[in-house]
């Protein structure tokens, strides 16, 4: 008589799945090759350990090799410990290699951005000194959705609310993935106690000083308590949305680039006719995308529709000196050259 198998957690399987379709997508897009080391971030968290469990039974399937980086912010009392007991949980997983960073965090860019700077770099170098071309973070639905709040409140624009991708390529160091962007955090939690893991709870994590803690816990909390079960959910689609939106105008607008464009000495001009003849939204990207790839300098929105006023409501007015570029308006051409 065959036993039954015992039936998997529906946590654990969503998590993994999760997992397998991030992998999945990095080996079509070559982003990563068979043979491959993966890295997870690894906090010792509940998103990051129940990410960190998945990818060490998912990767190997996919011909990927899997392995881990700790980084100790060394903000805390204890921290030392906290990561070295996460690297030994993920060893216990068969995680390889398994790295431990310890870093100093500055201030630039307020605690949340000095350490997650700090967090990156150190990413970044266990990356390059292990060849590995993906780096997986254990960022969940949750996350997501309190990013695309927070962009709100803060007026960052469609960028902002298009919260984070599952899969990005970047210029220099590894790629990022974040597989469980569908996941609930409540999930993660379930993951890893079926799986016997016990996760470290940041006491950050419920420190209203943050402005993502106030968010996740008394104001994500009001809204589903006056709109009903769903919001995160419902942001979380709206940020996908709002994604697939920008990247089809990024696109069309490194499409036109070529067109409007005209390169010299001094620096890059652009089409003043072609530029008012587009919706604003084309507009200020291909001002943006002028820029940025000239002058490696990055607009801000604010910065940007100055920029396009010599374009709609130009009436003889002079340059505009931005950061570490000009731009001016001669005939039909707007101009930009090193400030």
């Amino acid at each position: 008589m065959n036993t039954p198998r015992p039936r998997l957690d529906s946590a654990v399987a969503g998590t993994r799945r999760a997992v397998r379709v991030l992998l999945a997508q990095a080996l079509a897009e070559s982003v990563v090759r068979p043979g491959d080391l993966v890295l997870v971030a690894l906090s010792g968290g509940a998103d990051s350990l129940a990410l960190a469990a998945a990818t060490a039974f998912e990767a190997p399937k996919q011909d990927l090799r899997a392995g881990a980086v700790v980084v100790d912010h060394a903000l805390q009392a204890g921290s030392e410990a906290v990561a070295s007991r996460a690297s030994r949980l993920a060893s216990e997983l068969g995680l390889a290699p398994v790295t431990v960073r310890r870093v100093t965090v500055g201030s630039d860019g307020g605690p949340e951005g000095a350490a997650r700077e700090a967090r990156h770099a150190s990413l970044a170098d266990v990356a390059s000194e292990t060849g590995s071309p993906l780096v997986l973070f254990g960022h969940t639905l949750d996350d997501q959705a309190e990013s695309v709040l927070l962009g709100l409140a803060r007026g960052s624009g469609p960028d902002s609310l298009s919260g984070m991708a599952p899969l990005t390529r970047r210029d220099a160091g590894p790629a990022y993935g974040r597989p469980l962007l569908g996941v609930r955090r409540h999930t993660t939690r379930q993951a890893c106690a079926a799986a016997g893991l016990a996760p470290w709870d940041d006491p950050q994590n419920d420190d209203p000083a943050f402005a993502r803690v106030r968010v996740r816990n008394t104001l994500m909390p009001a809204l589903e308590r006056e709109l009903g079960p769903g919001v995160p959910e419902a942001l979380a689609r709206t940020a996908d949305q709002l994604r697939e939106d920008a990247a089809a105008l990024d696109h069309f607008a490194e499409e036109m680039a070529e067109d409007l464009a005209e390169h010299s000495e001094a620096g890059i001009s652009l089409s003043v006719r072609q530029l008012a003849a587009n919706p604003p939204a084309l507009r200020q990207r291909l001002v943006r995308l002028a820029v940025a790839s000239e002058f490696g300098v990055t607009l801000s929105r604010v910065q940007t529709l100055e920029v396009c006023r010599l374009v709609t409501d130009w009436s003889g007015q002079g340059p505009i000196d931005l950061p570490g570029v000009r731009a001016s308006r001669s005939g039909d051409r707007l101009a930009f050259s090193a400030g």
